[in-house]
């Protein structure tokens, strides 16, 4: 089954909560306004059964919901997750994080408010593989400039040594930081070999890492500044744990926050 057909935006505006299929719907509804209470989105997949049928409690029954703020338990909505930027395009909606005062999304994951200005992020990856090669899996977090976490990366590698596994890690986290808009980029991570023959200062002496260096390199290019240093692994432990999470993926399958895409 295909989850995007399932996915839904949950928009809080002041003290007002949207349940919508689409963005458009919120939009032509919306309308554009430059006086407009900031907004938060949220996306979610699978509206839970328990949400429609509250909605529908109380005369709510078409693919567009409106309840108050004050009215929306904990769990309502399920999991969800802030939109990212490029889901906006079009837009003249202005965000606000989840630490402010805003709707009871305790099932939210924890991340940092999503905005379009966003310049500077820090990146941390790690791979893993049982056996060496073995089953392998590729982990990245992706946090703002001040440290606060935007997203955790999981990727299922296959059977692939740990090497391939950490270069398919940062590969991962640069293309999400690209994906979101982010021009200046700190990379740090545990592998000694991936830092230094990504600066260039290590010779590859390894014919299957050939292909992931150059692709590493070129989306190293895309960045307006890269900076890539090592760290020890005890600095390294939630890339390292989430890298041996994606060992359980299947190969190819990449998770943000929990969510298959």
């Amino acid at each position: 089954m295909d989850e995007h057909k399932d996915a839904f935006y949950v928009v809080q505006k002041g003290g007002v909560i949207g349940v919508y299929k689409t963005l458009s719907d919120f939009r032509e509804e919306a309308g554009s306004s430059a006086q407009s209470p900031k907004i938060t989105v949220y996306k979610g997949y699978g509206l839970p059964k328990e949400a429609e049928e509250y909605l529908a409690s109380r005369g709510l029954k078409n693919s567009i919901y409106s309840i108050s703020a004050d009215d929306a338990s904990e769990h309502m909505f399920g999991k969800v997750v802030p939109c990212l930027p490029q889901e906006m395009v079009g837009s003249d909606l202005v965000f606000t994080g989840p630490q402010t005062k805003q709707m009871k999304l305790d099932n939210c994951v924890e991340t940092q408010t999503v905005s379009s200005n966003w310049q500077s992020c820090i990146l941390e990856f790690d791979g893993a593989s049982k056996g060496n090669p073995g089953l392998a899996g590729a982990g990245a977090v992706l946090r703002s400039e001040d440290g606060k976490r935007v997203y955790r990366l999981c990727e299922g590698v296959g059977i692939a040594t740990n090497n391939v596994a950490e270069y398919r890690a940062v590969i991962l986290g640069m293309k999400y930081a690209l994906k979101i808009g982010f021009k200046h980029i700190y990379v740090r991570g545990d592998s000694m070999l991936v830092c230094m023959q990504i600066e260039d200062k290590w010779k590859i002496k390894s014919q299957n890492l050939v292909d992931l260096y150059k692709e590493a390199r070129e989306l190293k290019d895309k960045f307006l500044s890269f900076q890539i240093s090592h760290v020890k692994r005890e600095f390294n432990s939630e890339a390292d744990a989430l890298a041996n999470e994606a060992i359980k993926l299947r190969s190819g399958q990449v998770e943000v926050d929990g969510i298959t895409t």
